[in-house]
């Protein structure tokens, strides 16, 4: 049996066993040596199934102590605008938020352009922990324009969402919203949010919801644990090619 085969024998039957449940998120797989005598095969091999798993996101090497099972990543549709509840309810998770700070500060340049104000003017600065089954997921930063956010602020935002409040309670509905999206490392303040090494591999996600008249309300950086969280989407090839593409076919018959 070649060495690819053997090693890809190995990392499917502990994947498998995870996936079976005879290993649970926060298990210790077994030494390295275990799994040589189990397998009967070299070190190479092993090590090469386990370095495939870790970067399946379905384990963990922690140095000096060994190699665990990784909790499930949560998956998450970017397909139409939602909000972290919604997102964390679709995936079967109970959601809640801890507030760390919510205070009125000068907008940058940066989110003065994305709400579309003067650089320099107020506005409230909201940020938060989102966690999903009590696990820390995303590391949020709002801005908000200041009368709107000043209202935002005066609630429990550890209970209720800001779309939920700008839609249900203030009567600001969310039409759509432009992202961009980056992958990049945390730092100590998003680390120590999300209970992470600095360093971590983070999904970075920024926001600009708008309502009526394509004006933005809302402008939020969230810093998701890049470990935990999977985004999918689906796209539709351009319906012109594809009218174009149909006609050439049939010029050729």
């Amino acid at each position: 049996m070649s060495s690819s085969t053997l090693y890809a024998k190995v990392e499917e039957t502990i994947a498998t066993e995870i996936a079976h449940g005879e290993y649970r998120p926060g298990d210790q797989l077994p030494t390295e040596d275990e799994l040589l005598e189990r397998f009967q095969v070299s070190r190479i091999t092993v090590r090469r199934a386990i370095q495939n798993l870790v970067h399946r996101g379905l384990l963990e090497i922690r140095r000096g102590l060994g190699t665990f099972v990784l909790e499930p990543r949560i998956q998450a549709e970017l397909t139409k605008l939602t909000g972290f509840v919604e997102d964390m309810n679709a995936a079967g998770r109970k959601a809640s938020a801890r507030v760390i700070s919510q205070h009125i500060v000068a907008a940058s340049a940066r989110v003065a352009g994305r709400l579309r104000l003067a650089k320099g003017t107020k506005v409230m600065r909201i940020e938060r922990v989102r966690l999903a089954d009590d696990v820390p997921i995303s590391f949020d930063e709002t801005y908000l324009p200041l009368p709107l956010g000043k209202k935002i602020a005066r609630n429990d935002l550890r209970v209720y969402p800001i779309f939920t409040l700008l839609e249900v309670e203030f009567g600001v509905p969310l039409i759509e919203a432009d992202y961009e999206l980056e992958a990049v490392i945390a730092t100590k303040a998003i680390a120590d949010a999300l209970q992470v090494r600095v360093g971590s591999p983070i999904f970075q996600i920024e926001r600009t919801s708008m309502t009526i008249g394509q004006q933005p309300v809302d402008y939020e950086v969230l810093s998701y644990r890049g470990d935990l969280v999977r985004f999918v989407t689906k796209l539709s090839r351009h319906a012109g090619r594809a009218t174009r593409n149909q006609a050439l076919r049939s010029r050729k018959r």
